[in-house]
């Protein structure tokens, strides 16, 4: 007789899922919040296309694969892969790119491994990075703060017309890595994507995402091991490696903890159960190893920001960090000093 399979965690029945991923969404509405006050209604057209390009594609694939669309769709996390995603992209991406991306997220970063709980990488982060090295001049194209209108923005999303020259600028993060001449100070105060202590208006977006992330750990929607260990490892790298104001600064540990997808990372990436490690070791492993690979492609890279090639390579490394930090079965002891790993 063929036994129906139903995927873990059974404690609280087949809508387990679908609380989780309602609660990341609710969750992340304060960063939402933040970076569309910071950069207009650019984000939320990217979160509206994002979402029903995620649902088409994944209720396509169903279809194609003869699996109940409805049941899986009604789980939303498709919409949490759509949600990551939209708020990595630019905000007023062109609608062909925003499309681009969610389809390589949900069909070769989902579906092509058998759908939720199956695939090794984190989804969105693949869906960005396909769009990252492909369009590198439409993914580098980040408004400057409260400078874009609605209908300006609206045609640069359906290219009907392009913004004005001047519209965009260099992030916190591409300026500091382009720089070679001026000093902290001098590029703080000269420079307009800077605020008081990372990005123009990034600070308040990194604050309204660990405010989300404080909030899910409340819930003990996951553990804190994997946010910590990014953080701790992000902060301690850069502490480890600034020179105060030179011209060769790679910056503070506050600058690289409020600038860029930080926050965004540690708390909603990073904390992926299905790419990342199982173990509460295992997942600070893997957070540190994040977070040293974000200040590496940050201070010595070619991109300026890191977090979405960090967690892929990551991504990588979690079978092996798995298998090294298997917790001791219930019911036996722990291994005597003789003992090797894998016997």
């Amino acid at each position: 007789m063929a036994l129906p399979r139903i995927t873990s965690p059974h404690a609280k029945g087949n809508n387990r899922t679908q609380q989780v991923m309602l609660q990341v969404l609710l969750a992340a509405v304060p960063g939402i919040l933040a970076v569309t006050w910071l950069f207009g209604i650019g984000t939320l057209f990217n979160l509206l296309w994002a979402s029903l390009c995620a649902l088409g594609f994944e209720a396509a694939i169903l279809a194609l694969r003869k699996r109940p669309v409805a049941f899986f769709l009604k789980d939303y996390s498709v919409l949490v892969t759509a949600v990551l995603l939209a708020l990595a992209l630019p905000p007023y991406a062109p609608w062909w790119l925003t499309v681009v991306a969610t389809g390589f997220a949900v069909i070769l970063g989902k579906q092509l491994y058998g759908g939720l709980g199956q695939n090794p990488f984190n989804p969105a982060m693949l869906g960005y990075v396909v769009v990252l090295v492909s369009f590198p001049v439409e993914m580098t194209s980040w408004p400057a703060p409260h400078a874009v209108g609605m209908l300006e923005g609206l045609q640069q999303i359906l290219g009907i017309a392009n913004l004005p020259d001047g519209w965009a600028q260099a992030t916190a993060l591409d300026a500091l890595k382009v720089n070679k001449s001026l000093t902290i100070d001098e590029l703080w105060t000269q420079n307009p994507a800077f605020g008081r202590f990372g990005g123009a208006g990034s600070e308040a977006v990194n604050l309204a995402f660990l405010a989300g992330g404080l909030y899910l750990l409340h819930k003990r929607l996951f553990t804190w091991h994997a946010p910590v260990g990014m953080l701790a490892a992000l902060a301690l790298m850069s502490l480890l490696f600034w020179n105060g104001s030179g011209s060769d600064s790679h910056g503070s540990p506050l600058f690289h903890l409020l600038t860029g997808a930080t926050m965004l990372g540690a708390f909603f990436i990073v904390t992926d159960p299905v790419s990342g490690a199982t173990s509460n070791l295992g997942r600070l492993i893997f957070g540190i190893g994040v977070g040293l690979l974000v200040y590496v492609i940050r201070a010595w890279g070619g991109y300026p920001d890191a977090v979405a090639f960090a967690v892929l390579l990551m991504n990588l490394a979690a079978p092996t960090i798995d298998y090294y930090t298997r917790p001791r079965t219930y019911g036996h002891r722990k291994p005597t000093r003789g003992f090797k790993l894998g016997e």
